[in-house]
């Protein structure tokens, strides 16, 4: 068996690199606040909407605002959370609208679009596009692949992309994402990122794009895995702020320390077939390395607080 350069890279819970004065961790959860100030850089996922602005001064980070390709990242890792992490108004908010097969709205969070599954995730934000009278989004899929998904739902695909991936290579997508992000983390790195949180931005990033699933072929693409979509009207209004990873670890008490990153969201919510996203998961399950723990939705993080949010947003290129 091929021996996977990119297995537990992540570095460790406050790693120091040999002699290196910086260091690169701890990832760790981390209170977002003391005695009311803010104690952790930028959050994600964040109101994206056009002209929201966030309230958490960047210090003059910047996020990539071209395609990441052209930065020198590549995507190491696809994964999806069950609604919108982020908040596009009148695209995915909460005045969404589902078939509510992936549960009840959750009663500890009436405003902001939550649910909760059986096994406890929660549901973030909905698009608008549920008709229960138009049968692409209630006619059932037979999923051969992917686990627990159903049509009707918005889902919000992730992509992470890394400068130290294993770029080119069989090993270039990785589950967990860490193993992705770090393939090739170095001393060098670690002085570098230590000495300024730009460097990170400049080296990770994530794209975003939400979906709502119809079984109805005229919606097919056959390679979600690879990236998003930038076709027609994906990816045509982009959002780009600096921030952090999400999930449900994580909340607007509990703050990721796995942060500045780009982020890059697509505001607009897209109709996908299910069978794109079936094919998806038949790809992953190609994969050199083992992507079978995200063949399903992940929970979905609480909208961040504003004074959590960057107040760095531009708007992405598409090109």
């Amino acid at each position: 068996m091929t021996v996977n350069p990119c297995k537990d890279t992540k570095p460790k819970p406050a790693q120091i690199i040999g002699d290196a004065k910086g260091k690169v961790g701890p990832f760790d959860n981390a209170a977002c606040f003391k005695d009311g100030v803010a104690k952790q850089l930028e959050q994600a996922g964040g109101d994206v909407s056009t002209g929201f602005v966030g309230g958490l001064n960047a210090a003059g980070r910047v996020p990539i605002t071209v395609p990441y390709f052209q930065q020198g990242l590549c995507p190491v890792n696809v994964h999806w959370h069950i609604g919108a992490e982020h908040r596009s108004t009148g695209q995915y908010d909460e005045n969404g609208k589902s078939p509510a097969l992936a549960g009840a709205r959750a009663s500890t969070n009436p405003n902001a679009g939550g649910r909760r599954l059986a096994a406890g995730e929660r549901y973030g934000f909905a698009c608008h596009h549920f008709d229960a009278a138009d049968a692409k989004f209630t006619k059932k899929y037979d999923w051969k692949h992917c686990i627990g998904m159903h049509v009707g739902e918005t889902y919000e695909v992730h992509w992470p992309h890394s400068k130290l991936g294993a770029c080119h290579t069989p090993h270039q997508f990785q589950s967990p994402f860490y193993d992705g992000v770090f393939c090739t983390f170095a001393v060098g790195h670690a002085n570098a990122i230590a000495a300024n949180a730009q460097v990170m931005v400049d080296h990770v990033g994530v794209q975003a794009q939400v979906f709502t699933i119809v079984n109805d072929e005229k919606y097919y693409y056959p390679n979600l895995m690879n990236g998003a979509i930038v076709d027609g009207a994906f990816w045509q209004d982009v959002a780009a702020y600096t921030g952090s990873t999400t999930g449900t670890s994580r909340s607007n008490t509990m703050c990721s320390a796995y942060t500045p990153i780009t982020w890059q969201v697509d505001r607009k919510c897209h109709l996908i077939s299910a069978s794109t996203f079936d094919k998806m998961c038949a790809d992953m399950k190609q994969n050199a390395d083992d992507m079978s723990s995200d063949l399903h939705a992940h929970g979905a993080r609480e909208l961040v607080l504003t004074n959590l949010t960057a107040n760095n947003m531009a708007k992405g290129t598409r090109r």
